[in-house]
Order: structure tokens, then sequence, then C-alpha cells
């Protein structure tokens, strides 16, 4: 996910529930393609037989030939002719800081005696050159000419930032990036002072989710090169910021979002390599300056954002190594050679707000003890609102917003948030940074706990010698569930940092970012699996090494006020351990209170059909809880959709029985007391006389009416009422489905359904087979820029994806007719089919099992309800005082959490400007 962070938010759990210029290339001269008998071939797109015309001459009169000027002080070209009519050279030299990169390219063509038997050959949608390069430290770099169709529309060009598309052909580790002497332009250009480093991170997310996240960065940077008054920003605040996209995975990303990124020239597949030297590329890095940028509606947008330059590094890694792999890139490959002073993580899919880039890095340059901060994550609603139509979106909308109103301001007081979003946070790099352990000599901090997960989930590693190997790590359920929620591992190795500095974690309203939510009972399963044993795990990781926050140096007081968090994290998770038995004793009070409370309502019911109605509903309920067990146990969520469909409908209707029972019994309290005036004190005392309406009354105020307070301090009690009615409907989905399927399926570390790396076979052209003792290697390059850039191009068209999708569907269609399918193909069919076999497999045995259980509950039921021998049922005052514990535990609970609101609304008065809002 939108892809993908965990906990409240984007990632922290949900709130407690109311249960708590390139040089122009001079062609050399084609050779005539001969046919049988001589017969020339009748085509334009072969040159005249004038041996002495160069191609490119031909190419000129068919077409304009764009011109590129090359005004970069570091570079410069010149051609050079060879003794041969049949080659051409060119060299370039690039002078940086680092040192000189000499490139020589040469083209070789085959012989003019070359024959063609048969038909004329069709030209193809790529054609390829061979060029000779310079390697430099043996590394494959390569400054390639963007389109001239791009550089035509922005205002600034003839540098090589805006010209050139920098290519480098990645052969190591992340770790080793630095070690391997790799560079990024920046430090070539000497812009040593990164302020902002982003990262978006995707998988296969399509273009319209991966243009919503860039357009909304590079909205926020047009803002800050408007920031004139600014000691930082201004008109080349720009060169401030890079933008680091990652993708997991060369043969998974999306074909459209590839065609977005060569469409702002931050990519070009045709200078792709997979090998350099016998060693395997592991990341395919693209450095381009862009001034274009694409809405989601695959418009341009630049005029818009007045064509701001938005330096983009984008690293396509060549296996699926999973988010956390990179980040690795991000943090330890690119952050250690750029330096950047805030790191800004964002997913594919998420929009940041217009100037909440800003509002981050200002509360970092305001406070300089803030090691980290995170935004306010808002469910996307959709045009008008209409996404909360269906209850599962507006009911994670109440979700998100009570937890960015009472749970983030109350953790932000103490200085520690539990959690920050990986779809939208910020760190202070140099916060990040791992220490040497004296004892052991090796690195441990923030980076090093964090990074850690990957070892314990990946399955395949990069290895010192750039060759994918198999590693065995050896662990506990508890570390792998504990690694699910790798961002909460992080956010306690921060503030329990050892050294001089003291960290703390900081949530800044005015920072917000918009994202999808799951929008059907599947997806949210799926997700919520891994975010509840991930936080859980992680919760009681870092309670138990609450003893770290007194090594760290922290002042005295501040470590009071994390001992105190922790306690309350501590009673949050026992609270939240015992949900799934303390909602059913809700039920089981408030159905009992309400059957037994009939017999004095006259005319309505008697005795006898409410205390039906509340048995049926409580053998129901049993029966449904063992029924979450079997399908948790056997099966996955997709398979069982209708049975999850049927479960949730169930559980809804459950939870408007519990509050009608709560509203007739505060009616009754009401009704039966002798004098129900609230303007005197005896007639209100009166009232209160009556424990069970007490207890109710008094919760639901303070519970309900705080949410409504604290909402409307923070000026946003629209979802009290839009969404605040799916959610108290669904809490017994969150606790009975969601709890039951996550600790179910502990065993399942998995961070989604991604699947394994695609494999693909190198083609000679991906081949840098290097020569001359490392020192060159002959490779081959795209003839044509242009034409290269308008066949991508081509992929933003939605009737051409459309058609795209069509082709393969019925390229599949015959395969299977024909049985035309490789060994990996057919390794693959097979593989799918045991899976939904064992799919089959699983949801009859959750049927039987089921049924099994449901026929022992049933003669259980029969047994208890009408055997002469057993005394009839009566209120347990002892489930009546457990209530009360329940009712006040969830009152105390919100109201600390309104109590730390209402306190980081004080501070923020002092530190942001919460009314203005045109801030220039």
């Amino acid at each position: 996910m939108a892809g993908d962070g965990q906990g409240q938010g984007q990632g922290g759990g949900y709130p407690p529930p109311p249960m708590g210029g390139y040089p122009q290339y001079n062609y050399p001269p084609q050779p005539t393609p001969t046919f049988p008998n001589n017969a020339n071939a009748q085509s334009p797109l072969y040159a005249p037989q004038d041996s002495s015309t160069s191609y490119n001459s031909y190419l000129n009169n068919m077409m304009p030939t764009p011109q590129h000027n090359q005004t970069s002080s570091s570079t410069s070209s010149e051609f050079q002719p060879t003794q041969s009519p049949s080659t051409a050279s060119l060299q370039t030299n690039s002078q940086s800081n680092s040192g000189q990169i000499n490139i020589d390219i040469s083209e070789k063509i085959a012989p003019a005696s070359t024959i063609h038997y048969g038909e004329a050959p069709k030209i193809q949608p790529r054609r390829y050159k061979q060029q000779k390069v310079t390697l430099s430290d043996g590394h494959f770099i390569y400054d390639c000419p963007v389109s001239t169709k791009l550089t035509k529309e922005v205002p600034l060009r003839g540098e090589e930032e805006f010209d050139k598309v920098r290519y480098t052909a990645c052969t190591c580790d992340p770790d080793d990036f630095q070690k391997e002497k790799y560079l990024l332009r920046q430090q070539i250009y000497g812009r040593e002072q990164i302020e902002i480093f982003i990262v978006i991170t995707m998988y296969n997310e399509e273009a319209k989710l991966f243009a919503r996240t860039f357009y909304g960065v590079v909205k926020n940077i047009h803002e800050l090169c408007k920031r004139e008054r600014s000691r930082l920003w201004g008109k080349d605040g720009w060169k401030k910021v890079v933008v680091c996209v990652v993708s997991d995975g060369f043969e998974e990303i999306d074909k459209t979002t590839k065609a977005y990124l060569s469409a702002i020239g931050a990519y070009q597949e045709g200078v792709v390599k997979k090998e350099v030297n016998k060693k395997p590329v592991t990341a395919h890095i693209f450095e381009y300056t862009t001034q274009l940028c694409l809405d989601p509606d695959m418009k341009p947008v630049g005029e818009k954002v007045g064509f701001t330059p938005i330096q983009v590094l984008f690293c396509l890694k060549e296996e699926n190594t999973k988010k956390i792999n990179s980040h690795r890139w991000f943090f330890n490959a690119f952050g250690r050679n750029l330096k950047p002073n805030v790191c800004i993580l964002l997913d594919a899919g998420t929009k940041p707000g217009k100037n909440s880039i800003y509002h981050l890095w200002k509360a970092f340059d305001t406070n300089p003890y803030i090691g980290g901060a995170c935004g306010e994550i808002v469910a996307m609603k959709g045009k008008h609102g209409k996404n909360l139509l269906n209850p599962l979106v507006a009911a994670q909308n109440f979700e998100y917003k009570m937890s960015n109103i009472l749970d983030k301001p109350l953790e932000s007081v103490f200085g520690y948030i539990t959690v920050l979003p990986g779809a939208f946070s910020a760190y202070r790099y140099r916060a990040l940074q791992n220490q040497k352990d004296p004892d052991t000599n090796k690195e441990v901090g923030p980076l090093a706990s964090y990074f850690l997960g990957e070892k314990l989930h990946a399955q395949k590693l990069i290895g010192p010698d750039g060759k994918i190997k198999d590693e065995e790590i050896k662990t506990g359920l508890f570390e792998a569930n504990m690694y699910l929620a790798e961002d909460r591992i992080l956010c306690f190795e921060l503030i329990s940092k050892k050294g001089d500095h003291p960290w703390l974690l900081h949530y800044v309203k005015s920072a917000s970012a918009e994202t999808d939510v799951p929008d059907n009972i599947v997806e949210l399963i799926k997700q919520r699996r891994r975010w509840l044993n991930g936080s859980f795990f992680a919760s009681l990781y870092s309670i138990s090494h609450t003893s770290h926050i007194w090594g760290s140096p922290h002042s005295v007081w501040r470590k009071i006020a994390l001992l105190i968090e922790m306690l309350y994290q501590t009673y949050n998770v026992a609270f939240s351990w015992f949900a799934l038995g303390n909602i059913y004793l809700t039920f089981h009070i408030l159905g009992n209170s309400l059957a037994t409370d009939a017999v004095a309502v006259e005319g309505l019911w008697s005795l006898t059909v409410g205390s039906v109605i509340f048995n049926i509903l409580r053998y129901m309920y049993i029966a449904l809880i063992i029924f979450q067990f079997a399908l948790a146990l056997g099966n996955k969520p997709k398979s069982a959709r209708w049975a999850y469909i049927f479960s949730t409908v169930f559980f809804a209707f459950l939870m408007f029985y519990m509050l009608f029972a709560a509203v007739w019994i505060t009616y009754k309290g009401i009704k039966a007391s002798q004098t129900p005036d609230f303007s005197t004190v005896n007639g209100f005392g009166n009232i209160l006389k009556d424990s069970t309406f007490r207890d109710i009354v008094m919760s639901l105020i303070s519970t309900y009416g705080l949410y409504f307070l604290a909402s409307f301090l923070f000026f946003e009690p629209y979802h009290m009422f839009h969404s605040f009615a799916q959610y108290m409907l669904l809490v017994p989905f969150y606790i009975n489905v969601l709890n039951v399927y996550a600790f179910c399926n502990i065993h399942d570390v998995s961070w989604g359904t991604k699947g394994d790396p695609k494999k693909k076979v190198h083609d000679e052209k991906e081949k840098v087979d290097v020569k001359e003792g490392g020192q060159s290697a002959t490779v081959a390059m795209p003839e044509n820029i242009d034409d290269e850039y308008e066949r991508i191009q081509d992929l933003l068209d939605p009737k051409k994806q459309e058609d795209l999708k069509r082709q393969e569907k019925l390229r599949q269609e015959e395969k299977a007719r024909n049985k035309e399918y490789t060994k990996e193909e057919l390794k693959e069919i097979q593989q799918k089919l045991e899976e939904a076999q064992k799919e089959s497999n699983a949801m009859f045995r959750t049927y039987v099992v089921f049924s099994w259980m449901v026929s022992n509950i049933i003669l259980i039921a029969l047994i208890t309800n009408f055997s002469p021998s057993i005394d009839s049922f009566s209120p347990d005052q002892k489930g009546n005082i457990y209530f009360a514990i329940i009712l006040w535990s969830v009152a105390i609970l919100a109201a600390i959490r309104f109590f730390g609101s209402c306190i980081y609304l004080i501070l923020r008065l002092f530190t942001e400007r919460l009314f203005d809002n045109l801030i220039k």
C-alpha cells in the first residue's frame, strides 16, 4: 500500500473503541540493404544509396533534427572523425568535483556486404546501436539525452541537468553505496546543503496513484520557492530539495507508472543494463531535474506550478525486496551521500497537503530537539464525500479523525508518539544515525534496529559479492510479528537513544495528507491483520524495555513524563487484550437488564418474550464467535468473503441492540426516579441512585461527550455527524472479527500479498561487457530518443491502457487454448491450482468444524435452558460490578486523552499560527 505503514491513521492501529542539451549524434553512413537479384528496397525507411551521405543527414530531410546546446561549464562535446567512413566517435569530457570522467562512444555498423533474404525487414519498436563507454571506477554511468519534445516545453534548458538524465547501473548493496564510490548529481554540482530529502516508495501502483503523490510534492516545492522572505527558501529553494522515488522490483512496476516517469524525463528504459562486468545490477538509478509534472488525469500542469525544477532521483530496484529495503536504499545509500537535514517519507497514493511539507520541516527548524514528526493522515472521501456512503470508509474516517484529535496530541505532549505513520512522516537524519557499541563493535541505534526487520523477514538477501543468496534467520514469532510494525520500533529507539542529545517526537496538526483506505471487508481484514499483530507485539517490546529510557539523555522530568506514558500504554495493551471478553460481557449485562426490565413495560412484551430474544441473540453471538475462529484458522478472507459480510452485518445488528438497551435503561432510570427534576441537587441525586443507570450515562457522556467537545475545539466536528454512527455499529466487527483473524494468523508474518519476485532472462543488450582492463565497455543504446519518448507516452492514454489490458487477456486466452506455456509459466499455474485446492479444502474443513461446534452448542443450550434441574437465570451482581469497571475505565481513558489534547492545543498557540491560512 497505498502502499503500505501501520498503526493509527496510516500506521498505528485504530483508536480504542468505546470499549477502550545533448550533443547531436552524427550517424555514420548507412549501408544500402540488398535483396535477391540486387533489388533495392523501395521504402522511405532506408537511406539513399550514396554511402557518403550520413544517416543523420538523411533524417534531416525527413524530419527536423533537434539541436542541443551544451552550455554547462562542466560538459563539452566535439566530433572526432575516424579513418573509416563507416564509423564515427564521440568524446565527452565531464569535469566535476570528484574528478574527470571520459566517455568514448563509437558506433559499429554491419559491413556493406551483408545480404538480407526474403521480405524487407520491418521497423522495430526500439532500435539500438553499439557504443563504447569508458567506465568510472568500474561503474557504468551514462548521461543520456532526453527527448527534445520534453525540453522544448520548459523554460530552463541548455544545462546538463535539464537536458540529460544520468543513469547509474548500481551493482552493490545499499549499505556499500558510499564505500563503492558512487556519486549523486548533487555532489557533482556542489549542492551540499540538502535541506529536505523526500522518498516516495511504491510497488505496482498505477500512474494515477503515483501522480497523486508526485503532483502533491511538486506543489509543495513550488510553495517553498515562493517564500522570498525566508532565510533558506526562495527562487532557488528547489536546489535544497531532492525527491527520491524508489520502486520495488523491475518486473513489478506498473507500465503506466514507468510511462509517467519517462514523460517527465526521469526514466529511459532503453539504457537499462542488468549486468555489469558479470555482476548483477541491484538498482537502476536515474537522476534528472524535471520541470514538467502531470496531474492524476495525466494532464501537464507545468504552468500551474511555474515550471518549478524538481531534482528527481529514481531508484528502480531489480528485485522485489519489500518496502523496508526501499527505505534502506533511501537512508543508507543515498542519505549517506547527501547528508540531508530532514527526511520525509511518503507512500505512493498518499497526497500531501499544499503546505504540509513546509509545516513538517518548520517543526524541525523551530525545535532542535525534535527527532521525528508526523502530520495528520486523512481518509480520502472522494468528490462530494461520496466514499463516505461506504460504511467501512466512514468508520475508518472516524478512526483517523479521533486518533488525530485525541491520541496523537496526547502522545505529542509526552514527547513520544508510539508510531509515526510510514505513509506521511519525517525524521531528522542526524537523529537516526547509529552508534558503535564499544563491547561488540557493532552498529546500534535507530536505523540498525529498524532494518533488522528486513533480515528477519527477507527470504533472499544480497550478499557482499552482489549475488542474491538464501539466508535463514532464526527467530521466534514474537520478533517476527514485532517487526511487522518496524516504524514503532524506530520511534521507541529514537526516544531511548543514548548520547548527548535527547530526541522527541512531535505531532504537526497543520501538516496533512490524504490516503486511500480499504473499501471492502477482505482488504480491511488483510490490512489490519498486520497492523494489529505488529502493533501489539511492538507495544510489548517497548513496554518491556522501558528501562532504556532511563539511560537516555532526557531530563528527569521528561523521563517521568515518558514513564507515565508507558504506564498508560501498558493499561491500553491490557485493555485491548481482554476486549473480546469485555464486549461480550457488555452485551450480556445490557441484554439481560433489558430482558428483566421488559416486565414493567405494559402492553409491549412480557418477561418471557424479552428473555427468549436475549437468549437467542446470546447463543447466536457465541456461535458466531466460534465461527470466526474456524474461518480465521482455515481460510483466507477472499475465499470466505460472504461469511465475513454476514458476520459483520449480524454484529452491527447486535451493536444496535446494545445501544437500544442502553437508551432504554437510561429512560427507565429517569422515569423510575422519585423526583425527575434535573434543576435540583436532590432530583439529580435521586436519578443517580440507580447504579446501572449512573454507570451507563456517566460513561457515555464522559466518552462520547468528550469526543464531541474535542472535535469542536479542533474545529473539525463534521465526522461526528457523518461517520460516528457507522463507527459505532462496526465496533463489534473491529473486535470480534479483526482481532480474531489477527491472532489466529499470528504465524503469518508477511507484509502483504505481493508474491515472489518475478524473474527475467537478461538480453545481451542489457549486459555491459567490460573490456580493456575494466576501463571500457561496449553497450547497446537506443538510436532515437524522440521516438522512444513518443512511444512510451502512448501508454498514458487511457484508451491505450485498456487496449493493452485487452491484448494481454487475449494473449493469455490464446496461450491457454494452444497450451503454449513455458516451464516457468506452467510451474506458476500449478502453484495457483494447488493454492486454489488448498483454499477449497480449507473452506470445507471450516464448515465441518463449524457444524460440529454448532451441534454441540445447541445440545448444551437445550440442556441448560430446559432441563428441570437447572435453576432459572438471575442477574449476577458481580457482573454488574465488572460492567461498572469497564464503563468507568473507558471514561477515564477518554478523559486522559481529552486532557492531553487540550494541553496540545494550548502549546500549539505558542508554536504555530493556528488561524493563519495564508502563510507566505
